[in-house]
């Protein structure tokens, strides 16, 4: 079974938590991802000038912030069919207590 690899290019923050992010492969997601800001890696994304610091680590091509936080460049690229799954995570990520 053969999955594609997809790698980001190029990230531009287009409001508040969200993202325009463009692939190799040229095709561009506009995501907002406040929905999955939850949890131990994803919540300090929530203050916005930790958010705003996301680059592309082009190594490995995706999304990073300075706290360590990534995304799988397959989920970003396919986002509309990952984003709910997403989200019932971060819920859960929500109630979890330290």
């Amino acid at each position: 079974m053969e999955h594609p690899i997809h790698r980001v290019v190029d990230v531009d923050i287009v409001g508040p938590y969200r993202v325009r992010v463009s692939f190799a492969d040229g095709t561009n997601q506009t995501i907002d991802l406040r929905p999955v800001l939850a949890g131990e890696i994803y919540g300090p994304l929530r203050d916005p000038e930790i958010f705003n610091q996301v680059k592309v680590d082009a190594e490995i091509g995706t999304l990073v912030w300075p706290n360590g936080a990534d995304f799988d460049p397959a989920t970003l690229h396919d986002w509309p069919e990952h984003a709910s799954a997403f989200q019932a995570l971060a819920q859960r990520w929500e109630h979890v207590k330290a």
